[in-house]
């Protein structure tokens, strides 16, 4: 993904791991990738991928305070680099800028646009506020009815906090009366602010080293909007019993989609539940690269793209080191887990706990996605079935109400 503004943004959201990452640049920083840097990333990124297709992800910070000329140079140097290859844009944004002039170009270019959009008003206002601590919900519904008057393709990104959490029910209802066809859940698991991070001028501890444990067995000290895992997996399974009682192939909610694909035997899917990570890359402003949006701190920085090309820096040592870390310093608790095939122990920055036997590095969320993945196994295995029969997952709907008919 590229970060072409860097950590800046017009919002202020109280829970943020990214807004902090200004601190780790001068005060005098110019937050804008200059065009040179653009033209270079580009042509490099199309030239690094290996398929026909080529999708660029584009967040921040606020990618619209780069302005709609901004973008046109972005799709007029995929033009000029395209290479016969076929081009696709996502652009992640707080939809509080959009104007028909947005509106126009996104539809015109075929952006997706992922939406982030906590709830109803008063859920979403609990956090999503701007620099002066104002309420966004309605800039936020404004830029949504840019996005229909223009028919841009969107989706909708809700960060699952100590607040939304509690509202499972309310938000999914609400997620598809604004007409979301596409959702995606994030949990936000951050701590409080540990020496390593302070040293740097942060908010949040930095993620954890999974090759040194603490010297002191101590609980994490969460944040005040993190999630609480255990109401995490009450959260996900309350949404699960109500879209697959009426939404499947309706409705698409990238967990369960994924899931689903787990239960397929897809070992890959979304980063998180991967075996190994390291390929989500998140490019700053000023031609860094990072093995992940989760770990732009210093010590993970790969290189920067004016000296070294993205397919060098992608396929390095350091880059590969990172990705199959997920894998090789997994604890054996999870290991010998009935769910790794779904889990494989989730994002290495939430793994900061120990296992019941004492071995750490096990995963904040653990208990949220062991209840999970638990609940949702009957109605997958059915889903899987029909899928390898070449029939409608949907069927499902039918099937699930019929069985507990019979079993009176």
């Amino acid at each position: 993904m590229a970060k072409a503004i860097g950590p800046i943004c017009n919002l202020d959201c109280k829970y943020c791991f990214y807004l902090e990452k200004e601190q780790l640049y001068p005060e005098n920083e110019k937050w804008k990738m200059s065009d040179e840097r653009l033209e270079v990333f580009v042509r490099d990124y199309i030239a690094a991928q290996p398929g026909a297709e080529v999708t660029f992800a584009f967040q921040g910070g606020e990618p619209t305070l780069l302005g709609v000329n901004y973008f046109r140079k972005v799709v007029a140097f995929q033009k000029q680099y395209a290479q016969g290859k076929t081009i696709a844009n996502a652009f992640q944004t707080n939809g509080t800028l959009l104007n028909d002039e947005w509106g126009a170009f996104l539809a015109e270019n075929n952006f997706l646009v992922g939406l982030s959009i906590d709830g109803p008003e008063d859920v979403h206002n609990a956090n999503r506020v701007d620099k002066k601590g104002r309420d966004s919900y309605k800039d936020v519904m404004r830029g949504l009815n840019i996005l229909r008057k223009h028919k841009v393709e969107f989706n909708t990104l809700t960060c699952v906090n100590s607040v939304t959490v509690q509202h499972p029910k309310r938000i999914y209802k609400f997620l598809k009366s604004i007409g979301s066809k596409y959702i995606q859940f994030i949990p936000i698991v951050e701590r409080e602010v540990d020496t390593a991070a302070a040293k740097l001028g942060l908010d949040f501890a930095a993620p954890p080293d999974l090759e040194t444990p603490p010297a002191n067995r101590e609980a994490p000290r969460m944040s005040a909007h993190a999630v609480p895992a255990a109401a995490y997996g009450d959260f996900l399974c309350k949404i699960f019993d109500t879209w697959v009682k009426r939404d499947v192939g309706k409705v698409y909610v990238q967990l369960f989609d994924v899931a689903l694909g787990k239960w397929l035997g897809d070992s890959g899917g979304l980063c998180y539940f991967s075996e190994t990570c390291g390929r989500a890359l998140a490019m700053e402003h000023d031609g860094d690269l990072y093995t992940c949006d989760h770990y732009v701190y210093p010590k993970y920085k790969l290189g920067n793209l004016m000296n070294t090309s993205l397919g060098e820096l992608a396929d390095s040592t350091m880059a590969k080191a990172f990705g199959e870390a997920k894998r090789d310093r997994l604890p054996k608790y999870c290991r010998d887990c009935s769910v790794r095939f779904a889990c494989n122990g989730e994002c290495p920055k939430h793994r900061f706990t120990w296992t019941p036997d004492g071995e750490w590095g096990l995963n904040y969320l653990c208990p949220a996605y062991k209840q999970f993945f638990k609940h949702i196994d009957p109605a997958m295995k059915i889903m899987a079935d029909l899928y390898r029969q070449q029939r409608s997952p949907a069927e499902v709907m039918k099937i699930l109400p019929a069985q507990r008919h019979a079993r009176g």
